[in-house]
């Protein structure tokens, strides 16, 4: 392991479990903060980065001299490898019978250095690929850290607004609770029907049952929330921020220009490494020219002898028929090469449709929040105005009712509206491959 992937494995390490130890309440900034660290994707993806860049390392190598040593020992009675091992031992005499020779022993021990003189240029075409695919991994880090970004937008916004939905539950019931009062009273002097009196015990019961839903579906979204920044305990309490100003930071987007896409610009990277992969397969059609030089030394106990002696060269390889080999990988690098052009002008297609997706769905949550930010302060004062002319008998029931449900729902609305607004942002900002914050 290198000292890069040892560094970043400590760093992670270290990470783990963070989000579990945030003490103070969450805003969306430290969320997000917490899920880059946290989250396995995130992870994941930062490990898949560093085994790209050690590809780089290893392409690298090609330049470098390749020194080896080697070392055995051995003893025989054959009379070839005995005959070698006694002139390498500077042993022999004309006394020797070669085909008797006894039995020898020798101790070898060799050393060797190599270097690539030239290969057709495929070393420069293979650090180029390797190169651009480090690149190709950072942008998919990039792009990962984007969609944890959006999700983590939502799974924040979405404990906002279950919470919101549970706060205008909750002052719905106090309201039919109040005016059930008022109805009891009514009915027990005489005022109102037993009809009308149970009409509003039921809604009263109905909210009620709509509002254990809602605490349900709250608790929900805080699990969700918790798994999203990898927090170990989802059943963990989630304290949020009452004023965050983080949400200040997710702003509407001023450009429409997608190129800082990751998922666009890796491709991009991904079609220079095919086009390096072709020149190192068309490489394979030149010749190899090495230079290398070795040692030798050798100790032998049963003649007592050892001698030395060494070696030098350049040695030249050129491949002049290998049953086609050389062309089939000439042909699967140029179809690779056209395969990932093809997924960059798909992906380029893509991501204007989910631009454009992302720009209406914004729009309409825009629109929908402002319309609903009028109806709630109609719902409230037509609903104030109920009740008073309810508590003086000069309103039907089933008025009143009908004022209280339109209140719920448009408090419910406008908190969905809310943070839908939100969460289209995060996605519009996602979709152009931008930050999700804006800088401080």
């Amino acid at each position: 392991m290198g000292p890069r992937a040892s560094t970043l494995s400590l760093v992670l390490g270290a990470c783990v479990g963070a989000a579990s130890l945030h003490a103070d309440p969450w805003t969306l900034d430290a969320a997000l903060q917490a899920a880059l660290r946290g989250n396995p994707e995130a992870r994941l993806a930062a490990q898949r980065a560093e085994a790209a860049e050690t590809m780089v390392e290893q392409a690298r190598s090609a330049w470098y001299p390749m020194v080896t040593l080697q070392g055995s020992y051995v003893q025989t009675n054959s009379p070839m490898t005995a005959f070698g091992a006694i002139l390498n031992e500077r042993a022999f005499s004309f006394g020797l019978d070669f085909n008797r020779p006894g039995q020898i022993d020798d101790l070898n021990t060799t050393g060797t250095i190599a270097y690539n003189l030239y290969s057709g240029g495929r070393p420069t075409a293979v650090l180029a690929a390797a190169h651009s695919g480090a690149l190709a991994s950072r942008q998919d880090l990039r792009a990962a850290r984007n969609q944890l970004s959006a999700a983590v937008a939502k799974a924040y916004l979405d404990v906002r607004k279950a919470r919101e939905s549970v706060r205008a539950l909750e002052a719905g019931a106090s309201s039919y609770e109040a005016s059930a009062a008022v109805a009891r009273a009514r009915f027990e002097s005489g005022q109102m029907f037993k009809a009308d009196l149970l009409s509003l015990e039921v809604q009263f019961a109905q909210t009620r049952e709509q509002l254990a839903s809602a605490r349900h579906g709250s608790a929900l979204a805080e699990r969700a929330f918790n798994y999203i920044l990898g927090v170990e305990n989802s059943a963990a309490p989630v304290d949020l921020s009452g004023d965050d100003p983080s949400l200040a930071r997710l702003t509407v987007p001023d450009t429409a220009d997608t190129s800082l896409r990751p998922e666009l610009v890796g491709l991009q990277e991904r079609v220079r490494a095919a086009e390096a992969m072709l020149r190192a397969a068309r490489g394979g059609r030149h010749p190899a020219v090495n230079a290398f030089a070795s040692y030798q030394y050798d100790q032998g106990w049963k003649l007592d002898h050892q001698g030395d002696g060494w070696i030098a060269g350049v040695s030249l390889d050129l491949n002049l028929f290998d049953g086609g080999l050389t062309s089939a990988r000439i042909r699967q690098s140029a179809s690779e090469l056209a395969q990932a052009k093809e997924m960059l002008r798909k992906a380029t297609l893509g991501v204007g449709l989910e631009v454009e997706q992302a720009r209406l769905a914004y729009e309409d949550a825009h629109d929908r929040l402002s319309v609903t930010a009028q109806v709630v302060g109609q719902a409230e004062e037509s609903a104030e105005l109920s009740r008073a002319r309810f508590e003086k008998g000069l309103l039907l029931t089933a008025e009143l009712i009908g004022a209280e449900g339109r209140l719920i729902e448009a408090r419910t609305r406008r908190a969905f509206a809310s943070a839908d607004e939100l969460i289209a942002v995060a996605d519009y900002r996602r979709a152009l491959g931008l930050p999700l914050l804006t800088s401080p």
